[in-house]
């Protein structure tokens, strides 16, 4: 069945409010108005208003509530309007929801679902990608789907899960892939990266929307003679580290893609990992292209330019294999 990644992560919802009668959500503008990008919308019909709570403009609260509600046996799923409000709520996420289990073994079966990203000139308060703030912290699982697919199977299994899980959907993506659906109930594992395209040359290593811009340098790449392996992370904690170093022992040459700042990112730790455990592997440095160190631009030309795309993918892939 064709369906686009917003309306997968809703069907995927849905799937488990109806498996489980303990799943419930809460969110600003949620309920009747179908959440900001609509996401939720149709669920506060068939389950009422005690299953999708419409709460007041309190990222704290909401966060608050839900370990609360987790703690009791119960599984909420939270909508952050935006993940860059996920601020508000970080200090219970990172210093009680994310320590609960290491303090006294309880488990906190949550989700928080985070709308992230640029590309929507939103802004620096609108587009930020917050996810190695998450990454950094015991405790915490971090997934951020790329596909269709993978959201939906993504969202069932961050549910069903007994730790608190960020589930950080790119907002670019939400009516922009379609794709065919597997038929019936499935998930996708939280900790297993997948090999998205196969290559011999180089090895892209990457997630969330920047697969799509992976692949767009790939087609170019391989006008040139160069084949292109390409990882999707798909979760980010815990790192599917096994994968990762396979690919780059079979390329010998990696470059790490992500839309988030340089400084701290995902990149920085995948490149610590690679040269501590396959530095003899490799045939070349290890390349980063990510955004610069900077806020999110609300300009539309100087977004563009802050955006890892392509072409700045391509050109740096090119001197890499070249190399």
């Amino acid at each position: 069945m064709q369906m686009t990644y917003l309306e997968a992560i809703r069907q995927g919802i849905q799937e488990e409010m109806e498996r489980d009668p303990d799943v419930f959500l809460l969110g600003e503008d949620i309920g009747i108005y179908g959440g900001a990008f609509k996401v939720t919308a149709g669920l506060i019909e068939q389950f009422g208003e005690r299953r999708v709570i419409d709460t007041p403009i309190s990222e704290s609260a909401i966060v608050g509530a839900a370990i609360g509600a987790s703690l009791m046996g119960l599984r909420p799923v939270a909508e952050m309007q935006f993940a860059d409000f996920i601020t508000c709520g970080y200090d219970q996420i990172v210093n009680f929801a994310a320590k609960c289990r290491y303090r006294w073994g309880a488990a906190v079966p949550m989700v928080i679902r985070a709308p992230s990203g640029g590309g929507i000139h939103g802004g620096p308060f609108h587009s930020q990608n917050p996810e190695a703030w998450f990454v950094h912290t015991p405790g915490l699982k971090v997934v951020a789907p790329s596909s269709a697919t993978d959201a939906k199977g993504l969202i069932k299994s961050a549910i069903r899960d007994n730790d608190p899980v960020l589930y950080f959907e790119h907002k670019a993506l939400y009516r922009r892939v379609k794709e065919d659906i597997p038929e019936g109930d499935f998930t996708v594992p939280i900790g297993k990266a997948a090999i998205v395209r196969e290559g011999r040359d180089l090895s892209i290593i990457t997630y969330g929307v920047m697969v799509h811009v992976a692949h767009e340098a790939a087609e170019t790449l391989e006008k040139e003679g160069i084949s292109v392996e390409i990882v999707d992370l798909r979760t980010l904690a815990p790192l599917d580290e096994d994968t990762v170093l396979a690919s780059v022992r079979k390329t010998s040459k990696v470059l790490l893609l992500h839309e988030d700042t340089l400084t701290g990112g995902i990149g920085g730790e995948l490149a610590a990992r690679i040269s501590e455990k396959a530095f003899e592997n490799l045939d070349g440095p290890i390349v980063r292209v990510t955004a610069p160190d900077t806020p999110v631009p609300y300009s539309a030309p100087l977004e563009e330019a802050f955006l890892p795309n392509a072409t700045k993918v391509a050109e740096r892939a090119l001197w890499l294999a070249r190399y």
